[in-house]
């Protein structure tokens, strides 16, 4: 079997962690690094062992390449790489708007590339514990909390943190919601940095979700209750815990999950994606219908956020000096 050659598109944090990974693995050559801060590229090429490239010539080295770089640059990116042949691992979120999103899928269709979309936790061995524990999710309580950092101020919580849980859900139930209720604000950046969600499904199915990039803590924790059980996920850690109820007993178990990388195992299955011809874990059409749901939910803060400020102005207007409260 010849050594696939993959390279990276995106040298910063994430970007650097795909290089590490694919830098160790068996029959992966890593062909390169892209990045349009020169000086960036020149330093991850060195730290990881391979050339600083243009995308040209990445294009013409590679047979697979991942992208970390600005949401808002995926489209482009990605496609001039699907359209010369080179197979794509794209970060999450797929694009930042819908148009984008079908601009990459329809590409990867007519190249017949394969497209995957960096949807981490779908590969973390708690979840995959979680989908084989699921029968019939009625009620989530899902919390995703960071510390804030620089990193990804470009899009919203929603989009950088909440989508994760956005496209577990989606995958867990199968379905899209039909009701969506959103709050959120901003508070250290320019983007909605706290957001609270209410989904509904059409078959009853409701989920609450918070997430949060201004905590003091982390924390990645999901509660799912279905007939009969309550499933609780802690992501970081890599833990399932169940309580089941049976004729009157409760019973409490810990569900055994084999530890491992999460983004170890996203590069194994698109490297086995590419190598197959198979569709991989996630697939673009996937990640559009998460990024579909996020950009819904914005919608919705912001509806949110306008009957907020007018009450706000309303109450102001009412209590100043020589004016009485309607």
């Amino acid at each position: 079997m010849q050594p696939l050659r993959v390279g990276v598109v995106g040298a910063g944090s994430f970007g650097c962690n795909h290089l590490r990974v694919l830098s160790e693995m068996p029959d992966v050559v890593l062909c390169g690094v892209v990045d349009a801060r020169v000086e960036v590229a020149r330093e991850a090429a060195e730290k990881f062992g391979c050339p600083a490239l243009s995308l040209e010539e990445l294009c013409a080295c590679s047979d697979a390449a991942v992208v970390a770089t600005p949401t808002t640059t995926h489209a482009d990116i990605g496609c001039r790489l699907l359209h010369a042949g080179v197979d794509v691992l794209i970060e999450k979120p797929i694009a930042a708007d819908l148009v984008s999103a079908s601009r990459l899928t329809d590409t990867a269709t007519q190249t017949r590339g394969i497209l995957q979309v960096g949807h981490l936790e779908r590969f973390n061995p708690a979840v995959e514990i979680l989908f084989a524990a699921a029968t019939l999710p009625l009620f989530f309580e899902i919390h995703r909390m960071s510390v804030f950092t620089p990193r990804s101020l470009d899009v919203d919580v929603v989009l950088d943190l909440m989508i994760h849980d956005i496209d577990v859900l989606l995958a867990l139930t199968g379905a899209m919601p039909d009701e969506i209720r959103a709050a959120g604000i901003r508070i250290l950046s320019h983007k909605v940095d706290i957001a609270n969600v209410r989904l509904a499904f059409p078959n009853g199915c409701v989920a609450n979700l918070t997430a949060s990039r201004v905590s003091v803590e982390k924390i990645r924790k999901l509660r799912l209750f279905q007939p009969g059980e309550y499933i609780s996920v802690d992501y970081a850690r890599q833990e399932v815990a169940r309580v089941k109820v049976s004729g009157g007993d409760v019973g409490f178990d810990s569900l055994e999950v084999e530890r491992a990388e999460p983004l170890r195992l996203e590069l194994e299955a698109f490297v086995e994606a590419v190598r197959t011809r198979e569709a991989p874990v996630v697939t673009g059409q996937d990640a559009t219908k998460a990024l579909e749901v996020c950009l819904a939910i914005l919608d919705k803060i912001e509806e949110h956020g306008a009957l907020v400020e007018e009450t706000v102005s309303a109450h102001q207007r009412a209590t100043l000096p020589g004016q009485q409260p309607s």
